[in-house]
């Protein structure tokens, strides 16, 4: 194979967006597959890249390409530059009726019980050809958006770095959810009744911790769960007919209002829901639609 050409005017879109597929992917062979290339074109780029940035761009470790500091550098700003062609290239209209487009949104447990319902009928409605994809958005949804993996990501995520918009959907608190016939559940709880409770803690991991605990942690207090579990998933049956308590946002524990009682909660840790998107996607017809469609459903 030639030598690649270490001309850093030889660099183009198509090279900094196969960087961004081998960073996302780990590998040079999956980043072939899913850019319908060669192998051997994926080496090449890469080498031309090295040539071109004076460094090794990505070093194997475990069996993973994994990238460099400088490497990460040269992608926090070629994203930049890759989502300022995306919104060059989007049409100046957008047909829903006509569309044929997959959407992707990144949400977790709360929104796709209290939201995406409403929202995928809402998208079915307005634009039948179209399909969605709900993800999870886990701990690095924003990280999702930059790498093209969601097009939208819904929940407390709000994001005020460069790259990003958000838009606030609405406010939401923390609430007690307890059987009906615990024998606090028609007692206002103050604090010391709070933190003697038998807690369910929903711990989401990944570094998450929900508002109302560092609400609570803030006044210098910690409450001892007797249950840990990592989504509210199934919630509903773990309380009912027991005397544990867990602590979830106010419009999740409405959800379970018929089952089991919803309490004011001494440490509300009040929060926003929003709608964040990446910058690539900001000036996009279809985008736009989704964005002010989700905005409506939410708003009901």
């Amino acid at each position: 194979m030639a030598q690649p050409n270490a001309d850093p005017s030889s660099i183009d879109f198509a090279a900094l967006n196969l960087l961004r597929v081998v960073h996302e992917l780990g590998s040079f062979t999956a980043a072939a597959e899913k850019l319908n290339v060669n192998q051997s074109a994926v080496s090449y780029t890469i080498a031309k890249l090295r040539a071109c940035f004076h460094d090794p761009l990505f070093v194997r470790e475990g069996g993973r390409q994994v990238s460099t500091d400088r490497c990460e550098e040269i992608l926090a700003r070629s994203l930049q530059m890759l989502g300022m062609l995306d919104e060059m290239l989007q049409p100046d209209a957008f047909e829903p009726g006509s569309a044929t487009q997959n959407v992707t949104i990144a949400c977790n447990y709360y929104e796709r019980v209290l939201l995406i319902p409403a929202l995928v009928s809402a998208i079915r409605r307005e634009a039948p050809g179209m399909t969605v994809k709900v993800i999870n958005a886990l701990g690095d949804g924003h990280l999702r958006l930059l790498n093209r993996e969601a097009d939208v990501l819904i929940g407390p995520f709000a994001r005020s770095e460069s790259g990003f918009h958000s838009r606030r959907l609405y406010a939401e608190e923390y609430a007690c959810l307890m059987d009906a016939a615990h024998p606090l559940a028609d007692t206002a709880l103050d604090i010391d009744s709070y933190l003697c409770l038998n807690h369910v803690l929903i711990d989401y991991g990944g570094g998450w911790q929900s508002a109302y605990l560092r609400e609570l942690e803030a006044a210098g207090h910690r409450i001892a769960p007797v249950v840990v579990a990592p989504s509210p998933a199934g919630l509903a049956t773990l309380i009912i007919e027991s005397d544990l308590v867990a602590t979830v946002p106010r419009r999740l524990g409405e959800w379970n209002a018929d089952r089991l009682k919803v309490a004011d909660c001494p440490f509300p840790g009040r929060f926003d829901v929003s709608l964040v998107w990446a910058a690539h996607t900001n000036a996009s017809a279809m985008h736009r639609w989704l964005r002010d469609l989700i905005w409506r459903v939410a708003r009901r």
